[in-house]
């Protein structure tokens, strides 16, 4: 039985094949439409969702399965004081796949040691997020052909970010990869992401404090929302949190084919005038979202 709680769970070759399976299902999903005729899938929400909880439920339906599960903690017996492993331990009687989000960084890789069925990290706090990973990738290889050969620009709360976390940590692994990293002071990358993956890998990487001061050089540009949930103190929240807007007026600095992603919820940090720019991929990445979800859960449940 195979858990996906790590970006770094997968192989190189696993994603590959888990992105050929994504790129079928595009192209016919009729092929997959009742591969996972009585299957069900339990999805627990200890933490609100739209994005990821929908594409998850919109993916098993789609295959053709079922869903049971919960989208707060407050409507289940979490409110009554269960711990999680009570929790999993029931749902995995019933369910022959689990999809876990928490608030609390490592619920996922616990609740997995507890599981009687495989579990899949929907989130886990500020420290994982591999399903939107999986998500990014897939939506950087659609837009550019490839994954590797890239000058991927990341901007916002680099510190708090699950995704942004995750996504350096998977396209890493590809070649030809150099980083922009675009954040105030405060919310810079983690110490030990730099020292372990970035420094270690000898992988090029600039750290900035403006969009403006390397706009031109970016093949890909990933914009965050700084996260009101994950700081502590609200004043210092209301003083960074729109620190970076992309605009039109920006992006006239920017390459003709640069690939505009953002993991959502947006707030303001992506001007609704960009919506309608060529290069923005952030609505066509919640479609594949759900595509590479279909593939990954397929693919846990040994349907095809």
């Amino acid at each position: 039985m195979k858990h996906l709680i790590d970006s770094m769970d997968l192989s190189l070759e696993e994603l590959e094949s888990l992105f050929e399976l994504a790129r079928d299902i595009i192209k016919d999903e009729s092929k997959y439409n009742e591969v996972c005729k009585n299957k069900i899938m339990g999805a627990l929400f200890y933490e609100p969702s739209t994005r990821t909880r929908l594409s998850f439920e919109a993916a098993m339906l789609r295959l053709g399965g079922q869903v049971i599960g919960f989208s707060e903690a407050s409507s289940s017996s979490v409110s009554k004081g269960e711990s999680i492993p009570d929790t999993i331990r029931t749902v995995g009687s019933y369910a022959d796949l689990i999809v876990v989000r928490h608030p609390k960084e490592g619920a996922p890789r616990y609740a997995s040691f507890k599981s009687p069925v495989p579990v899949i990290n929907a989130g886990d706090g500020g420290h994982q997020h591999p399903t939107q990973t999986l998500t990014d990738l897939l939506t950087i290889r659609q837009t550019k052909g490839q994954l590797g050969n890239q000058t991927i620009g990341i901007c916002g709360d680099l510190k708090f970010g699950r995704t942004v976390h995750s996504l350096i940590k998977s396209i890493s692994r590809y070649e030809g990869i150099k980083f922009v990293l675009i954040s105030p002071p405060e919310l810079k990358v983690p110490e030990y992401i730099k020292k372990e993956i970035l420094i270690k890998k000898n992988i090029p990487f600039i750290e900035i404090e403006t969009l403006e001061e390397a706009m031109s050089e970016m093949d890909v540009l990933y914009m965050t929302r700084v996260q009101k949930e994950r700081f502590f103190n609200e004043a210092d929240y209301v003083r960074l949190k729109d620190t970076y807007i992309l605009d039109k007026e920006k992006l006239e600095y920017a390459k003709k084919d640069l690939a505009i992603l953002h993991p959502l919820p947006r707030v303001n940090e992506i001007s609704e005038e960009v919506d309608d720019d060529p290069r923005a991929c952030y609505f066509r990445q919640v479609k594949y979202g759900m595509y590479v979800r279909m593939a990954l859960i397929a693919n846990m449940l040994e349907v095809v």
